[in-house]
């Protein structure tokens, strides 16, 4: 892995890529997961994707700074950036199922499934499908059966296995909580479906 300099996207001190955390502010200098974007307000989450904006001027092919500011686009709800970083940051990286996930998420782009063209919707199903090669994870599979309803089952199209087989497989092979489901509508920024 690439070591690279660069500031603190919190506080601006000098940092690496190798450092987990800013010895100064205590925060994290790279983010690894959509999660810990939780709980970070708004205008911090853009001040870290411009910290990560110039340091990728120069190192644009550094798979981990891609990754971070795909969360914070993602997280901003700044979708056609978020996609083309995730793209990036999928390069050689078979390891990190999150990545193929939260790329699918935002290829829907704050819509319904229904909505999306169906190109995005053949990319979204490739990048599950390979999310769950990696790291089988019953929101990924919850989402797949989304997917399939919203978009396949609303325009009378037919897809196997259906909504209703992946959506069973979600709750009985892969153990989804309703937790997970609440922060994937949440994510999506849409209404949970009646029957799903």
């Amino acid at each position: 892995m690439e070591v690279i300099n660069l500031e603190c996207p919190h506080c601006g001190a000098a940092v690496s890529t190798g450092d987990k955390i800013c010895e100064y502010c205590k925060k994290p200098v790279i983010i690894t997961s959509f999660s810990a974007l939780s709980a970070m307000p708004l205008p911090e989450i853009n001040k870290c994707a411009n910290s990560y904006r110039k340091t990728l001027a120069a190192h644009p092919d550094n798979k981990d700074i891609n990754i971070s500011i795909a969360f914070c686009y993602l997280r901003l709800k700044l979708y056609d950036k978020a996609i083309p970083a995730f793209e990036k940051g999928m390069e050689n990286n078979f390891d990190n199922a999150d990545v193929f996930f939260y790329a699918a998420v935002a290829l829907l782009k704050g819509q319904k499934a229904f909505v999306t063209p169906r190109a995005d919707i053949n990319k979204c199903l490739e990048y599950i499908d390979a999310a769950m090669m990696i790291e089988p994870k019953g929101i990924y599979q919850y989402f797949l059966a989304y997917i399939k309803y919203d978009y396949f089952k609303r325009k009378y199209l037919n897809i196997s296995p259906d909504w209703r087989e992946t959506l069973t497989s979600a709750y009985n092979d892969y153990g989804v909580t309703d937790a997970d489901i609440d922060g994937l509508y949440a994510l999506l920024g849409v209404a949970r479906p009646d029957c799903l």
